[in-house]
């Protein structure tokens, strides 16, 4: 203590918040969390149902439950840019169907492309 002993309040207290702001600083930024997905087998003996939901601009998009909890909400059309969903309900369910069989094939995460949507006529 005897050190600041000879410093100006002022100067004790510029090296304190000094301190303070390179601790501040020096701490470790958190950095987004990794999605983890079950495995596939977790599945096997699971219910998966579908939902239609309300997009905007009047379309459609899905929820997937696994035994009644919601285990995916797609709220628009996956892989294309914006916001809006599926033109038809229709498409919004076949899209919705491909990807519960993704899953019980084990594919997590269920990942859908535009081939496969163009192929099944959703878009």
């Amino acid at each position: 203590m005897s050190m600041f002993k000879n410093l100006h309040p002022k100067q004790l207290l510029l090296a304190l918040v000094m301190f303070l702001a390179g601790a501040a600083m020096a701490q470790k930024k958190d950095e987004p969390a990794e999605a983890k997905f079950p495995k596939a087998s977790e599945y096997s003996k699971t219910k998966l149902t579908y939902k239609i939901i309300n997009a905007p601009k009047k379309t459609f998009c899905y929820d997937i439950y696994a035994d009644g909890k919601l285990m995916i909400h797609q709220p628009s059309a996956p892989g294309l840019p914006g916001n809006e969903g599926f033109k038809t309900k229709g498409a919004a369910g076949r899209v919705a169907r491909l990807v519960i069989e993704k899953i019980k094939k084990g594919e997590m995460p269920p990942t859908i492309d535009i081939k496969e949507m163009k192929e099944l006529k959703a878009i």
